[in-house]
């Protein structure tokens, strides 16, 4: 479900086809409609980017202060394994094997929401991932109610 642009929430379950298609939930489409960039996630899962937000990510490294060594290096992680995508007519993205072979994604995904961009993850490791995170969900927004209250 989508609350508002660029607002991604949910969690969906998908089958992984043989020529490595998923479908997009048909509420996030819209924002995804000019296209997507996806890139690999810290921890091992695929993120999508919508292109307003890739754009973004895109001018914060072009107006850094990184030095011109971490800046090459820093492209070259970034843009050298991302990939381009549009959505098919039927609401389908193909996802590059080189990237679901780095996130596990075999023959089911978990597409989540995460607020601006989504995540592509292999179930088990989903699972293990929203256990830990919503665990430390409460920690962290309690640190956060601490330090506006001083």
């Amino acid at each position: 479900m989508v609350i508002e642009l660029g607002r991604f929430v949910g969690e969906f379950e998908h089958k992984v086809d043989a020529k490595g298609r998923i479908p997009i939930p048909p509420k996030f489409r819209a924002e995804l409609k000019d296209g997507l960039v996806l890139t690999p996630g810290v921890e091992k899962y695929i993120v999508i980017h919508p292109l307003p937000e890739w754009e973004k990510v895109t001018a914060a490294l072009n107006t850094g202060t990184i030095t011109s060594s971490k800046l090459r290096r820093i492209n070259r992680a970034i843009f050298a394994t991302s990939f381009h995508i549009n959505i098919d007519s039927q609401g389908r993205i193909v996802v590059p094997a080189p990237l679901r072979e780095y996130a596990d994604i075999r023959d089911e995904v978990i597409i989540a929401g995460a607020n601006t961009y989504i995540e592509l993850w292999n179930k088990k490791q989903w699972e293990a991932e929203k256990t830990l995170s919503q665990k430390q969900a409460w920690h962290i927004i309690e640190s956060l109610e601490t330090t506006r209250v001083r």
